[in-house]
């Protein structure tokens, strides 16, 4: 997605991009949470790349809450959603947007999933918040100015050997890719101290970021699942990225303490993790 030619984004201030952000995510986590909490079964809406990768009406709703209250303040920004696919804008600014990162979490009402929003100026990501609306935590970051949980800091692990490290992934939809996922992580597990897959790739990547994981690798990320979390981990100092010298990307994103970036990856590379 870029903005229309002749684009500006002088006057955009990546503090005050975040503070409609975070309202926003607070609004549409409000939205979401009280849906699920209302209904025993929530019902699947539709699907998309497989049968197995789920919408509910709750992402529809709350990507069309976000769209509404960013739009109404900034109407000329371009925007990227998970559902409802992309607007141009004239601004400089784009707005990346997962409305529930863990549909399928939600679906089955496990707690791990999150309203996701970033802003991107000029095509770099400058602000974003990841909010769990379960939980009520609440992670957000501006490009330079670090990372923060509910107002507090927070930093990555001071890990250093992967042999000790937890190690957070996830899976494909597709039951080819997910095969091959499993492959690597055979052998992936022996060299780590543990895995955990919650099944939400923003709170993985905030995860790293608070320390609560050692690192996160997935293949298949898409830039909403990926632009607010991945700025989160790197302000929080994790070496955010893929294999091969390639940005983060949808063939692989990894966000690792830097103590086991370098072992990590080097793993990754040898076993293929970034091909089908």
């Amino acid at each position: 997605m870029t903005s229309a030619p002749g684009g500006s984004a002088v006057t955009a201030d990546p503090a005050d991009l975040l503070v409609l952000a975070e309202k926003t995510a607070l609004e549409a986590g409000d939205l979401v949470r009280d849906r699920r909490e209302a209904v025993e079964r929530m019902a699947v809406a539709g699907t998309k790349s497989t049968p197995t990768d789920v919408v509910t009406e709750s992402d529809t709703a709350a990507e069309a809450l976000i769209r509404s209250r960013l739009f109404a303040a900034r109407p000329d920004d371009g925007f990227l959603g998970e559902e409802d696919g992309s607007v141009a804008g004239t601004t400089g600014v784009d707005w990346v947007v997962d409305p529930i990162d863990g549909t399928v979490n939600y679906l089955y009402g496990l707690p791990q999933y999150a309203v996701s929003i970033a802003a991107q100026i000029d095509g770099v990501v400058r602000a974003g918040v990841v909010h769990n609306p379960a939980s009520g935590e609440t992670w957000t970051a501006v490009l330079g100015g670090g990372a923060w949980l509910d107002g507090r800091p927070v930093r990555v692990s001071a890990c250093s050997s992967l042999s000790l490290a937890l190690v957070g992934t996830g899976f494909g939809y597709d039951a080819e890719r997910r095969a091959r996922q499993a492959a690597v992580l055979l052998e992936v597990v022996p060299a780590v101290r543990d895995i955990r897959r919650a099944g939400a790739a923003a709170l993985d990547l905030c995860a790293v970021a608070s320390g609560r994981l050692d690192a996160y690798y997935e293949r298949g990320l898409n830039p909403w699942d990926l632009a607010a979390g991945g700025l989160i981990a790197a302000e929080a100092g994790a070496v955010v990225g893929g294999l091969r010298g390639a940005p983060a990307g949808n063939d692989m994103t990894l966000a690792a303490t830097p103590g086991v970036a370098d072992e990590l990856t080097a793993l990754l590379e040898r076993l293929g993790a970034d091909r089908d």
